[in-house]
Order: C-alpha cells, then structure tokens, then sequence
C-alpha cells in the first residue's frame, strides 16, 4: 500500500518536464525545418529529434520506464525488428505503376 501511495504521491512534476521537453524539441524541429540546409542534412537531423522525442514520450507517459530491464530491450527489440521487417516492401512500392518486372519482355 505504501509502493502505491508513494507512487501517487509523486505528482504531476515529472510529466510537466517531460511535456516541457517535448514542446522545446517540438520548438527546435521547427527551428531545423527553416535553417537552410540540404535535404539529407535535414533528415537526420529531423530523424534524430523525433526519435528523442518519440522515446521520451514512450518512456515517461507510456510508463516503459518503470518497467523491468527485459521487458524494455523486448520493446526495443521487436520495434526494430517490425521497423526493419517493413523495409523489404519498399522495392516493390513501384509494381502498381512499372508492373511486374522483365513483364514487357519483348
């Protein structure tokens, strides 16, 4: 019962930080997208800042980090996995418009 009050009586400071930091990333992917830079600069910078954003958030207000150690790399892990799993489409995205390839073999 003392785990559960000392919980509750944590407050609503940390999420207030962790929503602070998530508006100035917001605020500095904002300041990235007018700086004059070419597109591959941009994109990982901008990759970069998302995916801080993206794991403060999973973290804080999804309460992984609360969670055991093997129960994160798991979610780290199938993440990635299902990540990298999506990317074999992608060579394929063309087929509706080109068709099937070496099918206008003449």
């Amino acid at each position: 019962m003392t785990t559960a009050v000392q919980h509750k009586s944590d407050g609503i400071g940390k999420d207030l930080v962790i929503y602070v930091c998530l508006l100035a990333l917001a605020g500095f992917q904002f300041l990235i997208a007018y700086q004059n830079l070419d597109s591959t600069q941009m994109l990982v910078r901008m990759l970069a800042v998302g995916c801080v954003e993206a794991s403060l958030a999973v973290m804080f207000f999804m309460h992984l980090w609360s969670e055991r150690r093997a129960f994160l790399v798991f979610v780290v892990v199938f993440t990635v996995a299902v990540l990298l799993g999506m990317q074999f489409g992608w060579t394929d995205s063309t087929r509706m418009v080109v068709g099937a390839p070496y099918s206008n073999v003449k």
